[in-house]
């Protein structure tokens, strides 16, 4: 076997050992005393088996459905998701490539003079001459100690975090959308109320003012009549108000231009009775959904890298081994550069052992280790965090429940109160500022009634985020 040979298959071997094992400890999941179940929910709506993937779907409102896939197509908080996504993608593409030989073709052109006494060539017959240079040459870094797999390893999982930014981003501009649509349509609902009460207390003040003509009733009762109205106007005034910024607030979240953003268009589609009425629960909440949440997933992927740069660091400790080879022609004279007799070739290695470093490598494992532990407490702190989350959500769902029973009971019980103290008044057992405080209660209770509702349903959103917004665990996530 030729020495050509011996080198070719050093260095099939050398290619071969080097994936046998990486410096550094391989990722463990930290272990969390974590219950089976997050919580039960408690509530008189029904509950049922809701689609997580497309949890929006259960109010089968197709405007509500049309706004979600605007904002999918429009959004820049996404957008800019994406982005770093495919950054993170051509840096893991980047690292990759450290796993094959770099291979260059070379061309040049070379004046040279040399010095006559110092030429180890002897004196030759001229001291300016050309060298031209054609060829490829080739290099390899031979991994043994696995710092470009724990590269490759730290890239992957700072790519996979990225993704699960990306799914957290949409989870967070889902849920704000939903609770902003279901805010207008409460305001809507609002407006409609003030309307409604300031027709009803007009109507009354011109009966009021017929009666005052016609000397039924004082004058106080005529005042007390139109500053109620006068009250209705400043309600509808505030409501639109109401209307008017949550349309914009949606418009944004939607991704929409800022012409379309100062034009409102807001297209309605389920009242929020109907919407309150289409509420569904999920059954069941058994802890491991909360590995579909994506801020838990990145902030795992975000200590898996933190972890591989450990190894990748502590390798510079060791010798880094190469491996070169060339071929190509080489002649003096231009016209002579492709004659079989100017072929050369070369095949060379070379290993490099730091010996001192004034600290450095040490340091930059120890910035490293450091990194991981500041990993480790921030996934910790998301786990933490994740389970506050269901819990408030959960919590403020069941209240929000209680909330509306009492509150349409009241409102049922304040309504038969209008009606007795109109009766009252008109046969003349009470005076007209009865009526007018029972009107205030009423239209009170019917508002907060309003307002009970679009807080049961921002709940709901409230699980359905705090459970990972409808995700399926993905795969890719999984400890390896």
């Amino acid at each position: 076997m030729n020495k050509l040979n011996v080198k070719i298959s050093v260095l099939a071997a050398a290619i071969l050992v080097s994936a046998c094992g990486s410096v550094g400890k391989d990722y463990q999941r930290p272990n969390f005393d974590t219950p089976a179940s997050i919580g039960q929910i408690n509530s008189s709506k029904p509950v049922s088996t809701v689609d997580f993937k497309q949890w929006w779907k259960s109010f089968h409102d197709p405007v509500l459905d049309k706004l979600l896939d605007e904002a999918e197509a429009n959004s820049q908080d996404l957008k800019l998701a994406v982005a770093r996504m495919a950054e993170a993608k051509a840096t893991f593409d980047a690292g990759a490539s450290n796993h094959y030989p770099i291979v260059d073709g070379t061309f040049s052109d070379v004046r040279n003079r040399y010095s006559r006494t110092g030429s180890r060539l002897g004196i030759p017959s001229a001291s300016i001459y050309s060298l031209y240079n054609i060829g490829i040459n080739a290099s390899y870094e031979i991994d043994f100690w696995g710092k470009f797999a724990r590269a490759d390893e730290a890239n992957k999982a700072r790519l996979l975090a990225q993704s699960a930014n990306r799914d957290l981003a949409q989870s967070a501009l889902y849920a704000s959308i939903a609770q902003t649509y279901f805010a207008l349509r409460a305001a809507d609902g609002q407006l409609r109320l003030a309307q409604d009460a300031l027709k009803f207390r007009q109507e009354n003040f011109n009966l009021q003012k017929k009666r005052f003509d016609a000397g039924s009733i004082g004058a106080f009762d005529l005042h007390q009549a139109e500053s109620e109205v006068l009250s209705a106007e400043v309600a509808v005034a505030q409501a639109k108000q109401t209307v008017a910024l949550n349309e914009t607030s949606l418009a944004v979240l939607v991704g929409r231009s800022p012409a379309a953003i100062t034009q409102g268009n807001i297209v309605r589609g389920k009242s929020i009775d109907e919407l309150y009425q289409a509420l569904q629960l999920p059954a069941d909440l058994p802890s491991d959904l909360l590995n579909r949440r994506p801020d838990l997933a990145a902030a795992e992927q975000t200590l898996i890298a933190a972890n591989a740069e450990i190894g990748q660091v502590k390798a510079q400790y060791f010798p880094s081994i190469r491996l070169t080879a060339g071929t190509g022609y080489e002649s003096r004279a231009l016209r002579d550069l492709f004659d079989p007799i100017s072929w050369f070739w070369n095949l060379g290695s070379s290993i490099t052992q730091p010996l001192f470093r004034a600290g450095a490598i040490g340091a930059a494992v120890a910035g490293a280790e450091a990194r991981q532990q500041s990993a480790l407490a921030q996934y910790s702190k998301a786990v933490q965090e994740a389970f506050r989350d269901v819990h408030d959500a959960l919590t403020n769902s069941e209240a929000n429940d209680q909330i509306h029973i009492a509150t349409e009971q009241r409102v049922k019980a304040l309504k038969d109160s209008l009606r007795l103290a109109d009766l009252r008044y008109k046969n003349g057992y009470s005076a007209y500022l009865e009526v007018l405080s029972a009107q205030r209660d009423v239209l009170q209770a019917e508002g907060s009634l309003i307002e009970t509702k679009r807080a049961h349903l921002a709940a709901l959103v409230g699980v359905y985020k705090a459970i990972g917004g409808g995700w399926e665990k993905p795969q890719e996530f999984t400890q390896r």
